[in-house]
């Protein structure tokens, strides 16, 4: 039944997701609603962690799984891909190198964060 329930929170705010971004004026992946969503009732705290663990780390584990079809989409329009090959690549490149820069950008600043924290409250005792 545990399971059931986290489904149905999980399905609710994908469901909740896809219908805020069909009434947006502007094109918006009911997906990304739907994550905006959850990291939102998750920080208020309306949804605890617990709430959503086991399928959560489920859908996590099998995360692969789910890029098939999008793997397949490319392979089928591979053809409109060839002409462009070149800028296509060169657009993954800069977006990778970017990825990576504001990662490594944001673990620095949590870190610091942290650290200013600890440190803050080692005094305080």
């Amino acid at each position: 039944m545990e399971i059931l329930t986290q489904l149905v929170i999980i399905g609710s705010i994908c469901m909740a997701g896809d219908w805020i971004s069909s009434l947006l004026p502007i094109p918006f992946p009911g997906s990304v609603v739907a994550m905006i969503l959850l990291f939102l009732f998750l920080g208020l705290k309306w949804i605890k962690e617990e709430q959503i663990q086991v399928v959560g780390d489920f859908l996590l584990k099998n995360m692969a799984f789910f890029f098939i079809p999008a793997g397949v989409s490319v392979m089928n329009y591979f053809d409109l891909l060839k002409s462009s090959i070149i800028p296509f690549i060169f657009i993954c490149i800069v977006t990778l190198i970017l990825t990576f820069m504001v990662t490594a950008f944001t673990v620095s600043l949590v870190m610091k964060l942290q650290q200013k924290k600890r440190e803050k409250e080692d005094s305080c005792k």
